[in-house]
């Protein structure tokens, strides 16, 4: 199995090589099939590429997002209120919280917040049970505010991110606009296309066509 890497998109395999390809091409004698060695269409290629590009762009927003204790501070403030606790329902009092959340978010001046809570609702129970940790972050006063802070289940954490230095010494702690989901997709669709190329240039260059008329 010779290789060569002095032209790469052209072939990845040596004169030797390719000759043996071809020469086998020829013996194998696929039952009157043609054996055309063409190359790929170039519209194939740009549709290959427009998907992975589209898949990006849509789906980038979302990508290992993960809410974060902000969203849901407007919904504590709220729930112990007399209007809220004399909902019958639970689903009818986190339908009024999350309507006046929203209410709130969408006056801040992250416009992704709205969007956030939509794709991370949240039932009662979670609500009771991540209220206390809420409000502690809220008026302890600490070095990190409540956007810092994911909530992951029933527990409200410190996120895990480390952003740039701020001018108390402290790291940044806000999810940036990549996450590592898709750092990751970008790695995982480079070696899927860098995998092709090789085991497509491994084959002969288009232009070197078996004699099918031995066949």
């Amino acid at each position: 199995m010779g290789w060569k890497f002095d032209n790469p998109l052209y072939t990845l395999a040596d004169e030797e090589e390719v000759n043996r390809m071809i020469q086998l091409w020829e013996a194998e004698k696929p039952g009157g099939m043609w054996e055309g060695n063409n190359r790929l269409p170039y519209p194939i290629t740009y549709l290959l590429a427009l998907i992975i590009l589209t898949a990006f762009l849509i789906t980038m927003p979302i990508w290992g997002q993960r809410p974060t204790a902000e969203l849901y501070a407007p919904m504590v403030e709220l729930m112990d209120s007399p209007e809220v606790q004399n909902m019958a329902t639970d689903e009818e009092k986190i339908a009024y919280l999350t309507k006046r959340a929203m209410e709130v978010l969408e006056t801040s001046d992250d416009s992704r917040l709205p969007g956030l809570l939509e794709r991370h609702p949240i039932s009662w129970l979670d609500l009771q049970l991540i209220a206390p940790a809420i409000r502690e972050i809220a008026s302890s006063g600490g070095p990190y505010g409540l956007e810092s802070y994911n909530v992951i289940g029933d527990q409200v954490v410190l996120a895990n991110f480390e952003g740039n230095w701020r001018e108390d010494g402290l790291r940044e702690r806000v999810q940036p606009w990549w996450d590592k989901g898709f750092t990751i997709d970008v790695f995982y669709v480079t070696y899927f296309i860098i995998a092709m190329v090789i085991v497509c240039k491994r084959l002969p260059p288009y232009q070197r066509k078996p004699d099918m008329s031995k066949v």
